[in-house]
């Protein structure tokens, strides 16, 4: 005897209630997925972000924050990295390129950054998509997914309109507009990062309209990029370095550990800020696991209450010569269908969910992330269905127990 029928007969008597239950179980499921796929999109994105970094050398300091800075062009302020120390590293063998980095101006919202042309060419692939790299101070390359085109004309602001200040000139505080009109000349390869939103100028064009040394003697004119000259050359936040080979990387970021300056890979920072996620990540597993285990629970405390209104169906069915296991099957099979359903739809509403915040934190941050489904969300829904099934068999043995003729007398 299937109770196949008497199932589908239970889910048509009570359509709405069943498919409440069926979305909550998704909504449960499907956030928990959306939280854990979130997470390796962040890891992928912001590894891939900083892949083009190779060395950062900056003045002691927070690594995470000189991170956020260089890397992720996030506003702030940090310590500058004194112009002797910088001219070591410009001038050191050892080094295949050094690009000092200039921060604390911007354009409509967007990081102006000052920079050298090989920084520009790493961070972009190799080559620029469009036009040509920066030939003079007055012109600029711009990210992948900046608004300015090429041709474009504008002027940098000082500071930034979220409230990160200049590090190059603290003293002044008011976001105003620079007098030195640039022009757009070249775009940048996507990168998947903030980077694709910047704006590069040549750094001595940064340097100049803070009324800094520009790197250059001035009786030479308007020079572009190294050899700088060590008499002229001015602080910087940070110095992005690409060694020769990966013996000369690890020697120079030893070299640089000193009291003056500090050096890291991205990469060693990344790795303590994943680690922190990892922490994170586990405890916000825990709580969506009991959250999700909670609605189960709650959802099959309803479901007893619902199908104790038809246990007057069951008490016939058995009194007609049904089996107690034909009940049991019965009751289980209705329970199990709701949490198998509800924890698949969770998966592909998880799926969904993670996209949309995803694009929310690619706008916040400009690191583009691409959430994918993968065994671990495989794994937690299947978790949530397997729970469910288990907790299934508390309404299925409650009806099980049940006497006919109480159940036929309804008490």
């Amino acid at each position: 005897m299937s109770p196949f029928p008497l199932v589908f007969a239970t889910l048509r008597q009570s359509p709405f209630m069943s498919l409440a239950f069926v979305f909550l179980v998704a909504i449960a499921t499907g956030l928990g997925v959306a939280m854990t796929s979130q997470e390796k999109a962040l890891r992928t994105g912001s590894a891939r972000a900083a892949d083009r970094f190779e060395i950062v050398v900056s003045a002691p300091g927070s690594q995470t924050d000189i991170l956020f800075k260089t890397v992720f062009l996030r506003p702030g302020t940090v310590e500058l990295l004194g112009a002797d120390t910088v001219a070591g590293v410009l001038a050191n063998p050892d080094v295949k390129f050094a690009a000092p980095l200039g921060f604390g101006d911007s354009h409509d919202g967007d990081p102006v950054v000052g920079t050298t042309m090989d920084l520009v060419l790493a961070v972009s692939g190799g080559a620029l998509v469009e036009g040509r790299m920066f030939q003079t101070w007055e012109e600029a390359v711009v990210g992948a997914a900046s608004p300015l085109k090429i041709g474009d004309t504008f002027k940098s602001a000082h500071g930034h309109e979220e409230g990160g200040l200049a590090e190059i000139a603290p003293e002044s505080e008011a976001l105003h507009e620079h007098g030195t009109e640039l022009t757009v000349v070249g775009r940048m390869g996507a990168t998947g990062s903030p980077w694709d939103r910047a704006i590069v100028l040549p750094i001595e064009q940064m340097w100049r309209v803070h009324f800094l040394p520009s790197g250059h003697d001035p009786a030479s004119g308007e020079l572009l990029g190294p050899p700088f000259d060590p008499a002229f050359l001015s602080p910087v936040p940070a110095i992005i370095v690409k060694a020769n080979d990966i013996a000369g990387a690890y020697g120079l970021r030893g070299q640089y550990r000193t009291e003056k300056s500090t050096a890291f890979f991205p990469a060693e920072v990344l790795i303590e800020l994943y680690a922190l996620m990892g922490d994170i990540r586990l405890l916000m597993s825990a709580l969506a696991l009991g959250t999700q285990l909670l609605v189960i629970a709650s959802i099959l405390s309803a479901i007893v209450i619902l199908l104790r209104q038809q246990r007057r169906q069951f008490a016939i069915l058995r009194a007609l010569g049904a089996p107690r296991r034909y009940v049991l099957a019965a009751v289980w099979l209705y329970v199990a269908a709701i949490v198998v359903t509800g924890a698949l739809l969770g998966l592909f509403l998880g799926w969904l969910l993670s996209f949309a915040v995803s694009h929310l934190v690619s706008e916040s941050t400009g690191i583009v992330l691409q959430p994918r489904i993968g065994m671990p969300e495989i794994w937690l829904a299947l978790g949530v269905a397997g729970a469910g099934l288990l907790m299934a068999l508390l309404p299925s043995l409650s009806l099980y127990r049940v006497p006919v003729a109480d159940a036929l007398r309804g008490e």
